[in-house]
């Protein structure tokens, strides 16, 4: 199957435009993006806060983008920063009443939509799907460390 590896990156880019779009309906109510949605929901799995640096990890973003990205849900009162230095360096951000309700919007739609996009998969196929998915994604960490094997 020669054209796999585009198959495969045409429809994770694919997945993803159409995830920000759907996400995007929720973001508008608080004047953000579908992009913004992608924090939120990694902000949502710890109540204890991320640091910066693990939102780059997690998010797959570099630095820059999750400060912009910080900043402006900070403005919007969906999220606070804690425990950070002198210059704003160092801390966690953390989720606001209505970032929690904002996070929550986002998951009922993307579950809503996941339900609606794999109806026509039989549980057997959904769960080879995701197990593949993991596996391809762990790969991807390590080559991305290790860097890709000659042969």
């Amino acid at each position: 199957m020669e054209d796999r590896f585009e198959r495969f990156t045409l429809s994770i880019f694919e997945i993803e435009k159409c995830w920000h779009k759907l996400t995007g309906e929720e973001m508008a109510e608080y004047g953000l993006k579908g992009s913004h949605s992608v924090y939120l929901t990694a902000l949502a799995k710890s109540k204890d806060g991320i640091s910066a640096t693990n939102l780059c990890e997690i998010c797959g973003k570099d630095k820059a983008d999750v400060s912009r990205m910080m900043k402006i849900m900070i403005d919007k009162g969906l999220i606070v920063k804690e425990g950070a230095y002198k210059n704003n360096y160092g801390g966690v951000y953390k989720l606001t009443k209505s970032g929690w309700e904002a996070a929550e919007k986002v998951k009922r739609k993307v579950n809503l939509a996941v339900e609606a996009a794999s109806k026509n998969l039989s549980n057997e196929n959904r769960k080879a799907l995701y197990d593949s998915l993991d596996i391809i994604s762990e790969n991807l960490k390590t080559l991305v460390v290790e860097g890709i094997p000659e042969n």
